[in-house]
């Protein structure tokens, strides 16, 4: 008898990758270091001081002390799910934000990206794009074949830096989760393995020096780049 059940492809070159430990991540125009407290806290504080929307997607904050943010930092950095980095803005010498690997799934071949948190100035720079640029790298060259993004649906920054990587919308999960006292509905949004090639390709367009003016100015736009990976994977976008 014919047997047609649809079933996976197997891989059986396929061999679960390391987790994250959190060593550095040098790019053109920034630096990811481990988050720590004693190195970080105090410049992140002040990065994020008088801007209380900063935390309005995030499950906790905002912080209104430096002393309550020193706490909170001692108490997440050093885990291993999630891995907390801070980020530097090397255009402008300064620490500027946060971002963490977290639902780290080796056995999957899984890893998200969350806790983003970017003061003002370091919002819409080249550099933050650089840094979710060098964190997706990591994933994909550590042997990850999925790369995570989940934001509230409401968050429309969010969901358009997503989008703008090249990253698919997959959907929203209704009622997802409560945050704050108030319901979370959430976006997926992923990439795989298949897309990194061409998703790298598109980074390093972007990312180059000539892509930019002595103001620093692109030329290209990301989004432009990017949407050429989207279209080739999603009819609907052809």
């Amino acid at each position: 008898m014919n047997d047609t059940r649809p079933l996976g492809n197997l891989l059986p070159d396929w061999t679960p990758p390391c987790a994250p430990t959190g060593e550095s991540l040098e790019g053109q125009y920034v630096r990811l270091e481990k988050l720590g407290a004693e190195a970080h806290a105090a410049l992140l504080f002040r990065s994020y001081e008088g801007d209380d929307a900063v935390w309005d997607y995030l499950p906790y904050g905002p912080f209104h002390s430096a002393a309550a943010y020193h706490r909170w930092v001692k108490s997440i950095a050093g885990q291993e799910d999630p891995v907390f980095y801070a980020i530097y803005d090397k255009d402008v010498g300064a620490w500027g934000g946060v971002a963490s690997y977290l639902r780290i799934k080796p056995e999957a071949g899984s890893i998200e990206v969350g806790h983003i948190n970017l003061s003002p100035q370091l919002q819409g720079t080249r550099a933050a794009t650089e840094a979710f640029v060098l964190m997706i790298q990591w994933a994909f060259e550590a042997g990850y074949r999925r790369f995570e993004w989940k934001c509230d649906a409401l968050n429309t920054p969010s969901r358009r830096a997503a989008q703008r990587l090249g990253l698919s919308y997959e959907g929203v999960f209704r009622q997802h989760t409560v945050v704050k006292g108030r319901n979370r509905d959430t976006a997926w949004f992923a990439a795989t393995d298949q897309d990194w090639p061409s998703l790298s390709s598109a980074y390093d367009v972007w990312l180059s020096a000539s892509n930019f003016d002595a103001e620093g100015h692109q030329a290209e736009r990301l989004g432009d780049l990017t949407q050429l990976v989207l279209a080739s994977h999603d009819p609907n976008l052809r």
